[in-house]
Parts: C-alpha cells; structure tokens; sequence
C-alpha cells in the first residue's frame, strides 16, 4: 500500500481526536514529570529534607498522572472515570492472579534484594543512623501507595481505557512501552520485568475493567522491596 493511499483511508475514518489528544497530553505528562521535580519544590518537611523530597516528587506525579488525566476525562471528553477504570465493582474478580502474582515475585525480590543496585536503590526513604520506621518511614509508604494509584490510573486506566476504542487489546502494547521508559536508570532486572508487568497489568485493567487489582499488586510488590532492601542492610 502506498503512503498516500494509507493516510487517505485513515482520513476517510474521521480524525480520532480524542486518541490524539490521550497521546500528545501523555507525552507533556511525562516529560512534566522527569523535569519538573529538579526545578521546584512545594512541599516541606522542616525537620526531614529526604522526605519534603520525596513528598515533592509524589505531588508531582499525581498532579499528572492522576488530576490532569482526571479533568481531561472530565471536562474535555465528559465521560465518567469508572469508564477508565476508577472503580470497585468486579475489581476483585480475579483475586487469585493478585496471590499467584505475589508468589512469584517474594523469590524473585528475595533474589535480587542481595544485589548492590537493588540496595543501592531501595528503599527509596534511606533511614539515618538509628532512625526508627515510625513515623518517617511508613509517612513515606503512605505517599509511595498515592503515587502507585496515580500510576496505574495513568497507564492503566487514562492510556489503556482512552484508546482500546480505536486499538483494542493492543493498546495495553502502546501503553507498555511508555511504562518501560520510565524504568530506565533503574537495576536493569527491574527494567526488563516492567515490559512484563505492563502487559499483565494492562491485560487485568481492560479485562476487569479496573485498576485497583494492579494498584493492590504494585503496591505490595513496591512494599515488599521496600522491606526487603531493609532487612539485607540490617535495618529490620
């Protein structure tokens, strides 16, 4: 097929604007949220700099990845957020796949918890000398589940859920490479696991059409790394 006859047969389809808009709006998104935490500050623990860091860094991301996609549901496409899979009913259909999930993934943290780039980058809150969980801490794994929400809603509910209309199931595809991306500079095992972990979660979003399985499995995975990571340096 020639080029011209392709694109004139997309024409002859409509423009899908509202594919467009998903696409371009995400990009901004992401480019927002890698650049905008070295610019600025709002938020400000007097006693803890590491944590008024990291706070920062959460706000952030839930402002794009969660409030911006929210409005644009919202007041642009005027559609309801359980259509993106901001939901509870029937997010819990297949709680088995959370379980076979997280049994599989406590070796594989187990494994690589042992390994320098994997302590050198977890847990992201690194607890002083004699620092105690309470209240720092678990302040920060309160913030780290906003930000997995934010996360998922994104990926899995704005991205996936905005465009399956025009690609079907292979806008869990679309969305995964994105959410690789995001990975890079982190241990490349992680890396790697994420084109897995876009799949699958992307897969149970648009099958259950909700996001919350995948933020309850990030989460725990998230947390688990977290406390592994501890426990190798002697923390626990």
């Amino acid at each position: 097929m020639k080029t011209n006859d392709f694109f004139s047969q997309e024409l002859e389809k409509g423009i899908d604007k509202k594919v467009i808009i998903i696409c371009i709006l995400s990009a901004l998104c992401l480019t927002l949220n890698k650049y905008l935490p070295e610019m600025q500050t709002w938020i400000h623990f007097s006693d803890n700099a590491q944590l008024s860091g990291l706070a920062n860094w959460v706000f952030i991301l839930c402002t794009f990845y969660f409030v911006v996609p929210v409005l644009t549901i919202k007041l642009i496409f005027r559609e309801n957020l359980c259509d993106y899979g901001l939901k509870f009913q029937g997010a819990f259909k297949d709680y088995y796949l959370y379980l076979i999930m997280l049994a599989v993934m406590i070796p594989l943290v187990y494994f690589f918890s042992k390994t320098s780039s994997f302590q050198a980058r977890y847990p992201f809150y690194e607890l002083s000398k004699g620092e105690k969980l309470y209240p720092n801490f678990w302040m920060w794994e309160a913030l780290y589940l906003l930000q997995f929400i934010s996360l998922e809603f994104f990926f899995r509910g704005f991205m996936v859920h905005g465009m399956k209309h025009r690609f079907g199931i292979y806008s869990v595809l679309v969305m995964t490479i994105p959410y690789c991306m995001i990975h890079f500079g982190k241990p490349l095992p992680e890396t790697i696991a994420a084109i897995v972990a876009g799949i699958v979660l992307g897969t149970l979003s648009l099958k259950s059409r909700s996001i919350l399985l995948g933020v309850c499995i990030h989460y725990s995975v998230g947390l688990m790394m977290d406390l592994a990571a501890l426990w190798q340096k002697g923390l626990l």
